[in-house]
């Protein structure tokens, strides 16, 4: 890490980029600046370098630096970064080259499984167990860690810590904000199951009496490809009603999982709409989740035999003329078997033949006369297989192709988190603000190595030939998206285009 000194000439710096306009300073302004509107001040320049240096503000950087001198603050930050962050092999490049990076803290320690020296400093200080050190207390730092991937060989270590934590009055209930400045709370089972993917620590945390109803883990345990975690949910007594846990399995087709919650009570008409998290639901209610999510007419079968409603309007659009919209012939089929389909309206024929491959004149449909299910329509496909040639036709049809979502991701962001380079290259065409912030603090590169690392499909998605589009495309490099880059072929690929940025 730079001196002190250096970066604070760095601010100054940026301040004057900023004040004259520069393309990239205007960038690193909108993803790490102030977001109240006002004057700049010095100290949010210096926010800004902060930021781009791993530490949360200013202060926090000069602080540690004054501690524990600079460079091994920079290496304690990275380490904990990658610690959060999951970032298993960046965390072993570190520790190998310092092996005593952790030596003194203790949520480190707890995070990275050593069970002598986490029972060393309780013996030392038994109200470690409880402290906060961050955001979390320890046994959220050890329910959140993803270490256990890394070594295997340490599940009876992370069990013991476990025990050692409880035995000093810490709380498997316990809970962290989402971050700051979001209240939210996320349970130590949540950050096991849903974020960790750890059921061995799970399945402990259950059996100590861990409350099953925390409104997040049971939802999350339908992402994970497996359904160990969904299994021992329920059976410690999860009720599906108002964790939209169903409607989130049918992103996936799951026969299975949404056979599993039904049977455990779910309801195919409960949907709960409210905000978590600051977040609108990624879902909608069942018919119209299973039209937009392209399931099969399986699961819209299963889902009208457990008392769907095939009437029931949702922001404007029934199940059937959503079925249209998106083209999924199978649960428009299966709807149509019922009879007493509805007429659709002349916006929904025109979006039904585009689906269809019809033509259309061009500009027909103004994005103001969209029913609000449909607003997001390019943004809602365009991850789908097979989908460019439709998202083409919707375009042409008067769709604005550079929309933001409710979370102010932009069609080309979306195609870029999920790795799609094909997407990503025709939007790219259609001249879209490369310079965009979503309510995420993400730019197109930021998003595209974000998706790198939490797309559901990443494993057969191209994000390095994205990053690619987008650097011919113009968008300027950050080196604090190269610092944060969890996956090895895309933090390679961000070194050699820092080499040249440089």
């Amino acid at each position: 890490m730079k001196p002190l000194e250096q970066l604070r000439r760095d601010a100054k710096a940026l301040k004057k980029a900023h004040e004259a306009g520069e393309a990239q300073a205007v960038l690193r302004m909108k993803v790490h600046g102030p977001k109240a509107d006002g004057t700049l001040l010095h100290a949010d320049y210096l926010h800004v370098i902060a930021q781009e240096q791993g530490f949360a503000s200013w202060p926090r950087l000069k602080f540690a630096t004054e501690t524990e001198g600079l460079d091994r603050a920079g290496r304690i930050q990275r380490l904990k970064i990658a610690i959060h962050n999951g970032q298993n092999w960046r965390t072993e490049q570190l520790l190998a080259e310092t092996p005593d990076l952790p030596d003194g803290l203790f949520a480190m320690q707890v995070a990275l499984l050593n069970r002598e020296e986490v029972a060393r400093m309780l013996a030392e200080d038994p109200s470690r167990a409880v402290q906060d050190f961050g955001l979390r207390r320890p046994m959220l730092h050890l329910a959140f860690s993803r270490w256990i991937h890394a070594r295997p060989d340490l599940e009876v270590d992370m069990l013991a810590i476990a025990d050692m934590l409880v035995a000093h009055e810490a709380d498997v209930n316990d809970t962290c904000p989402v971050g700051i400045g979001n209240p939210h709370p996320l349970s130590a089972l949540y950050g096991a199951i849903g974020h960790a993917n750890n059921m061995v620590l799970g399945r402990w945390l259950l059996e100590q009496g861990a409350d099953p109803n925390d409104g997040e883990s049971l939802y999350h345990s339908t992402e994970l490809g497996h359904h160990e975690g969904l299994r021992m949910l329920l059976a410690h007594g999860a009720k599906p009603t108002g964790t939209n846990a169903l409607l989130r399995a049918m992103d996936f087709n799951d026969h299975e999982a949404v056979r599993m919650l039904l049977d455990a009570g779910a309801d195919p008409d409960d949907f709960a709409g409210e905000h978590v998290g600051g977040e609108r639901p990624w879902v909608i209610p069942a018919l119209h989740q299973a039209a937009r999510r392209m399931c099969d007419g399986a699961m819209a079968q299963m889902l009208l035999d457990a008392g769907a409603d095939p009437h029931r309007s949702f922001e404007g659009i029934t199940p059937y003329a959503y079925a249209r919209v998106f083209g999924n012939e199978e649960v428009r089929r299966a709807i149509e078997a019922i009879g007493d389909v509805p007429e659709l309206s002349p916006v929904e024929r025109a979006l039904a033949t585009a689906a269809e491959g019809g033509d259309l004149p061009e500009n027909q449909v103004r994005q103001e006369d969209l029913p609000e299910a449909c607003r997001d329509l390019i943004r809602t496909i365009l991850h789908l297989p097979g989908k460019l040639e439709h998202v083409k036709r919707l375009v042409a049809l008067g769709l604005d192709p550079d929309l933001p979502d409710g979370e102010g991701l932009t069609p080309v962001q979306v195609a870029g988190w999920e790795g799609l380079p094909d997407m990503m290259g025709w939007l790219l065409t259609l001249e879209p603000d490369l310079t965009h912030v979503n309510r995420y603090g993400g730019d197109l590169l930021a998003t595209i190595v974000h998706g790198s690392e939490n797309c559901p499909a990443r494993a057969e998605r191209d994000h390095v030939a994205c990053l690619e589009l987008a650097r011919n495309a113009g968008v300027p490099f950050r080196a604090d998206v190269l610092a944060g880059a969890g996956e090895e072929d895309v933090a390679a690929y961000l070194s050699d285009w820092a080499t040249e940025a440089s």
